[in-house]
């Protein structure tokens, strides 16, 4: 009976970096040492192309095709520890990174890593863990959204010159506090914020919060209106998930992962193109399993009703309450700006 080889010791990064930079031909820090081992990385990848494409060509003719792939990836890896050594970094911490970078970016979070932002907050400053929205239309074609028969927010346009649906973005923020537990925006229509702490309800609940919020999903509708709106996709580019991280660095949401965003934008989107379609219809939120839901809902029930102004009130006979115009100091009466606040006015004024 032959004996079999024994067994090599485990090798770890950081001894296989420094045995192999003991067989640097080119040592030094100048750019020459540095070009070598990139130069090399290249070379090393086109052959690692090159017999692939003998693969496809011979099939199994190519029967070296495993001993010479395994040889190209050593090369490949010694030109990686080679250049990694010149510039400073240590092999096991650049895979730790790479694998902490491509988990956030892929792999769902579990357990503690789900938990939501606000609780330890009372009831009333916590995100409702299950509401459900009415979409409607008015006769002026404005969105209106409410929630139990009472009316959220305000009615919204799509503020465009032409109709591209973006009158229904209320959704996405809905989506955002729905897959990861957070939405300044939802805070500030449901009147949840945590205003039993005055420094989270500035920072996290606050005007600007709301105002990166709302960029978030500008830039999510800019880079889905170029792909169909998403229909069919399964991923974001990393490009975005990158920006919308950099956007949210110093808020409580920076705890969430780009693959977590991801599913937010998707879900967001996908009941974004049920609303339009249907011009309007039902949304339950569903923050105990991070969905959304859509539910179609009688063509009469998305007709919001508009609101009673005051000239309809004094046709009915009723007297509308005249507010006083206010003063300054000095007694003089303040000029009256004109128009509804917007808003993130609202939103910074609460």
């Amino acid at each position: 009976m032959t004996a079999q080889a024994p067994k090599p010791p485990a090798l770890d990064f950081e001894t296989y970096q420094r045995e192999a930079l003991t067989t640097d031909q080119v040592k030094g820090d100048g750019e020459s040492s540095l070009m070598v081992p990139l130069l090399g990385l290249v070379g090393e990848i086109g052959t690692l192309a090159v017999e692939h494409k003998k693969r496809l060509r011979d099939k199994e003719k190519h029967r070296l095709f495993k001993e010479r792939i395994e040889e190209d990836l050593g090369d490949i890896l010694w030109y990686v520890s080679n250049f990694a050594s010149k510039s400073g970094f240590r092999l096991e911490d650049i895979a730790r990174k790479n694998l902490h970078k491509v988990r956030a970016r892929w792999a769902m979070p579990t357990g503690t890593q789900l938990a939501l932002f606000d609780a330890g907050a009372g009831a009333d400053e916590q995100i409702p863990r299950h509401f459900v929205i009415d979409f409607g239309t008015d006769a002026k074609g404005r969105v209106r959204i409410t929630r139990d028969g009472k009316r959220v927010g305000d009615p919204l346009t799509d503020n465009n010159y032409g109709d591209d649906g973006y009158r229904f973005h209320d959704v996405f923020h809905f989506a955002f506090a729905a897959v990861l537990g957070w939405s300044p925006v939802t805070r500030s229509l449901l009147k949840c914020k945590r205003k039993s702490d005055p420094i989270t309800d500035e920072v996290e609940d606050g005007g600007r919060a709301a105002v990166i919020e709302e960029g978030v999903a500008a830039l999510a509708y800019a880079h889905a209106r170029t792909r169909d709106f998403l229909e069919g996709a399964t991923e974001i580019d990393h490009e975005v998930l990158e920006a919308i991280q950099r956007m949210t660095a110093h808020l409580e949401v920076r705890a969430r992962t780009p693959a977590q965003w991801e599913q937010a934008i998707l879900q967001g989107f996908a009941m974004w193109r049920e609303l339009r379609k249907g011009n309007g219809g039902r949304v339950t939120i569903d923050l105990s399993k991070r969905k959304l839901f859509y539910a179609t809902t009688p063509a009469e029930s998305r007709k919001a009703k508009p609101l009673k102004s005051v000239s309809t009130k004094r046709a009915a006979g009723k007297k509308a309450p005249i507010k006083a115009k206010p003063k300054a100091a000095n007694g003089r009466r303040l000029a009256r700006t004109s128009g509804p606040r917007t808003r993130l006015e609202r939103v910074a004024g609460e």
